[in-house]
Order: C-alpha cells, then structure tokens, then sequence
C-alpha cells in the first residue's frame, strides 16, 4: 500500500523527521484559505498523487498570495497528471498539499528499501538529491552510499555515524544526520515498510535537515498488524478490478494484452502467459483463482475478465488439486450464461474430476473449445484472436 506525501509526512512527524508547515487541501477555494491562514509569503502546491516526477510533470506549483495558490489548485485538481511513472492516462488529482516555501542549501536523498538478495533493508543515501536522482544511480554508482541493516537489531549508532560522515564530510550537522537515520529505520521497521524515501533531503539556510519529499510503502501482507495505517489507503489510486478481486481472495493483476486468463496457481498462471507469448499473443491479466476457490469465486473471476474491455478472448487453465475441475466446469458455465459471453473460451481442465467437469462443459450447449494441454490451449486461444 502507497501513501501519498502528506500521509508520509504525518509519519514523519511522529517519529521526529523534521518536515515544513503544510496543509492538504480538496478545493481551490480551501487552498486559497489554508494560505492565508498560514500567514505565508510564499508557498507550494503540490499534486498528490501515487507517482513521482511529478514537478517536472507541472504537478508542483510555487505561489504567492492566495489568489496563485487558489488558481494553482484551480489548474490541477479534477485533472489527470501525466508523469513518467503514471502512464499515458495520467492519474486524477484529488488532493493538493500547500507547503511554505523554504530557501535550500543543499538537495540530498535517503531512502531504505528491502534488498531481497540480501534478504534485509538496505539504506541508500547520496550527497545528489533532486529530480535526476536515477540518472545519478546510473552513471555515478560511486555518489550513492549502500549499508544493510539488520532487521532484528535496527540501524546501530555507529552505521548512522557512516551515514552521517558520508553525508555531511565537513560535520556541520552531523547529530542531525545520525538522529534522522536512527529515525527513518525506526519508522521503516516499526511499520512493515517496503520503501522509506525522502528526496529530496533539504539542508535549508537557518533550519537544517528538512524532509522537501515523503514516499512510504508499507508491505500488504503486514497491514493487519497496522489497524492505524490502513486509514491511510485511497480506493481511487488503485486499479478497480484488482481491488475488486482482492475483496474477493483473488489475484489480479492488469496488463496490457487482449487474452483474459484464469488459472489457479501463480506458478501456472506465470507459465500460461508465458505460453501465450510464446505463440504470439498478449495476456491482459495475471488471475490466480487458488487452490480452494468455490464456484462462486470462479464466478466473480470470470466476470472480472469480462469487464476488461480490451479482452477479446478468455483462457481457463486449471489444474484440479485440492481445488476439483466439475466445480471450476460450473462456475464457468454459469459466469458464461449470466454474462451471455461472445468472446472465444478455451478451457484447458486436468486433475481430480477433470472427466467429470470435461461432461458439464460439453452438456453446457456452450460454445467451448477444448484444449488437450498447455501448449495446444494457449496456441487456440492466441489463433482465435487473431
């Protein structure tokens, strides 16, 4: 789960990471009163949005008087911003965040991030901080400073010290580098984080350390352990039908191609998209059913496929283990009658009842075509497309 940067600065401020006076803000009218409440001179808005790139998108806007940032807010709110990590379509702008503008020394970056060869986090900071911050991963390898922490014991005084030294060479604020590092793991760790970044980190004229940018992620799988930060999620940036199938114990997620597939298995939902590029076509989805789905989830999977308006043909590859083929042959005829299906189906079916869910398909009087195996599946489903 994303936070977007106002959520992450609320963290911030509880685990002492120094940000600026900001409010968040849904109207233009509200962005022009939270200015003069402020009582700023100059401020920020900013766009907020799941996505980075998004001042050189023209989703950051200096403003200053009420009636710039009224007109800022104006300018991005209700409209989709396009940046290098959103796609062509953009994301909506629902939310702005005015922040005081502040004079900077110094742009730096400090992230930590699960390294899963190392089977740790691992934190990354740089002396270049700003928007080209991958160009300076890049092309100077040596500018980026790398230390692993151990999850158990959290980041030690003496690796802030490395940080810090590494950071700030000439020591002018050397505790306040230590103290933000021990911070930012502490916030990392105690919240199941699968990336912490600040870029950039400000040295800001008479202020210090300044926390410009917030990005957090927080692993999905702990969440039930976060009641708190589970408030924090926002519906409207995530895909429809993969929160949709996650409602419903399934596994989904969009692609770009026009072959719906259904499979029960990561393992063989992977191979079957393989298969299918294989001969040549595209898969729109990765949908792993499980191993102990019901009819009624193989139902709400079917109809998934179908809302997907680029899909023009459906593969079913089931293995029946613990999950039987008669109950995934009815869930299929059901979803097909119910949703009065144009679109080719092939259905490759095999394992415990597969003989059995075979006869509830060919008595469906259902235009079904069988498949013998993997390979014969998806080469029919690719050739009914084309």
């Amino acid at each position: 789960m994303n936070l977007h940067e106002y959520q992450s600065k609320e963290l911030f401020a509880k685990y002492g990471i120094p940000v600026l006076k900001s409010t968040v803000c849904s109207s233009p009218a509200e962005t022009a009163q939270a200015f003069s409440a402020m009582q700023l001179t100059a401020g920020v808005v900013k766009s907020q949005i799941h996505a980075g790139g998004r001042g050189k998108a023209g989703g950051i806007i200096t403003v200053y008087s009420a009636e710039e940032a009224k007109n800022a807010a104006l300018k991005l709110l209700g409209r989709p911003l396009v940046t290098k990590q959103t796609g062509p379509q953009g994301k909506v702008v629902n939310k702005v965040l005015l922040e005081e503008a502040c004079a900077v020394e110094k742009e730096l970056y400090f992230s930590i991030a699960i390294d899963r060869k190392a089977e740790k986090p691992v934190a990354l900071v740089s002396r270049e901080g700003g928007m080209d911050i991958e160009e300076v991963a890049d092309k100077f390898p040596d500018k980026i400073f790398k230390l692993h922490i151990n999850p158990a014991l959290g980041l030690q005084p003496f690796q802030a010290r490395d940080i810090a030294y590494f950071m700030d060479p000439r020591k002018v604020i050397l505790k306040d580098f230590s103290a933000l590092a021990v911070n930012l793991s502490r916030l990392f760790l105690e919240n199941d984080c699968s990336l912490v970044e600040i870029n950039p980190l400000a040295i800001v004229k008479g202020r210090g350390l300044i926390a410009l940018d917030a990005k957090i992620g927080i692993d999905d799988r702990a969440l039930y352990r976060h009641k708190n930060l589970s408030d924090y999620r926002d519906i409207s940036e995530e895909d429809p039908m993969e929160y949709e199938a996650e409602k419903n114990g399934l596994s989904y997620i969009s692609l770009n191609g026009n072959i719906g597939c259904m499979v029960n298995g990561a393992g063989l939902a992977m191979a079957t998209m393989d298969l299918i590029k294989l001969n040549g076509g595209e898969p729109a989805n990765f949908l792993d059913v499980g191993g102990g789905a019901s009819a009624e989830q193989v139902y709400t999977a079917f109809k998934l496929l179908l809302s997907n308006k680029n899909v023009k043909a459906i593969l079913v590859n089931i293995f029946g283990g613990i999950m039987k083929c008669d109950i995934i042959a009815e869930g299929i005829v059901q979803a097909t009658k119910e949703a009065h299906l144009n679109l080719p189906l092939v259905v490759r079916l095999e394992g415990t009842n597969v003989e059995l869910g075979r006869e509830i398909l060919r008595k469906s009087g259902l235009k079904i075509t069988a498949a013998s195996d993997m390979n014969d599946a998806a080469a029919k489903v690719v050739q009914a497309v084309k």
